[in-house]
C-alpha cells in the first residue's frame, strides 16, 4: 500500500522510521533496505542539508511513501512539498506549517507535549499529532493520560523509544504509529549496513504483528 490515505485517515503504517541522512546518495539504498524489511513509509528529517535531496530520491519510488520531518517553517514546508513529501511532521505545534500543508491538501502531524498543544491541534482541525519527546514526557503512560480527555486524537510517539518498549506504545489504542529512529541509526547509515537496517525493520514489523496489527 503506497497511498498516504486509508479511507479518510492519513496512512503511515504503525512503524515510522525517522531518518537523518548526512549524504543523500544513501537514500536509494536506505529505501531498498526499508522496503525489503517490510515497511512502506519513512520520515526523512530536514535536520541536515541532505534532507530535501533524499526526499526527492525516495519520493520517486512507487513502493515507499516519504514524508518530511523536523519542518520548522512555512518555507521549509513548501520546499518539502516541492521535493515530493506526502506528509509533514513538526517537532512542535507550528501554525504556519500547518496552514501550508492544509492549503496543499497534505497531511501534517504537529508535535505536541501538553494538553494545551493538543487542544491547539484540534482547533486547527487536526486529530493526529506527534508526541515528542515521548520518553522524556512520560512515555506510554502519559499518552494514556492524555488520550482520556482527547478521545478522538491519535498519537505518533517519537523520541527515546527502543525495541524493548515499543510494545508498550503499540498496546495503547490511541497510538497510531511509533517513531522508530533506532531502525535507521546514524552509525548504520554511515557504515552502509543495509542488511542490519533490514533486520531491524523486520524485527519491528514482527513486533507490530505480535501486537495484533500490521506495519
Amino acid at each position: 500500500m503506497t497511498d498516504v490515505h486509508d479511507g479518510e485517515r492519513p496512512w503511515i503504517g504503525r512503524v515510522l522510521p525517522v531518518v537523518v541522512l548526512e549524504d543523500a546518495r544513501h537514500a536509494g539504498a536506505l529505501g531498498d533496505a526499508l522496503v525489503k524489511g517490510g515497511l512502506t513509509a519513512a520520515e526523512v528529517t530536514l535536520r541536515t542539508a541532505a534532507g530535501l535531496d533524499a526526499i526527492k530520491t525516495l519520493a520517486a519510488r512507487s513502493d515507499l511513501v516519504v514524508g518530511a520531518g523536523t519542518v520548522l517553517s512555512a518555507g521549509q514546508a513548501e520546499q518539502a512539498l516541492a521535493a515530493g513529501a506526502r506528509f509533514v511532521v513538526t517537532p512542535g505545534f507550528a501554525p504556519a506549517v500547518v496552514r501550508v500543508c492544509q492549503e496543499a491538501g497534505v497531511p501534517v502531524f504537529p508535535g505536541v507535549a501538553t494538553a494545551t498543544e493538543i487542544q491547539m491541534a484540534l482547533d486547527a482541525g487536526l486529530e493526529i499529532v506527534k508526541f515528542f519527546p515521548a520518553r522524556q514526557l512520560g512515555g506510554a503512560e502519559m499518552i494514556k493520560a492524555l488520550a482520556a480527555p482527547f478521545r478522538g486524537v491519535r498519537f505518533i510517539p517519537t523520541g527515546g523509544i527502543t525495541p524493548a518498549v515499543m510494545p508498550e506504545y503499540l498496546a495503547v489504542p490511541a497510538v497510531l504509529a511509533v517513531g522508530a529512529s533506532w531502525i535507521v541509526a546514524a552509525d548504520l547509515i554511515a557504515g552502509e549496513r543495509w542488511d542490519e537496517i533490514t533486520s531491524r525493520t523486520e524485527a519491528a514489523v514482527a513486533a507490530v504483528a505480535a501486537a495484533g496489527g500490521a506495519a
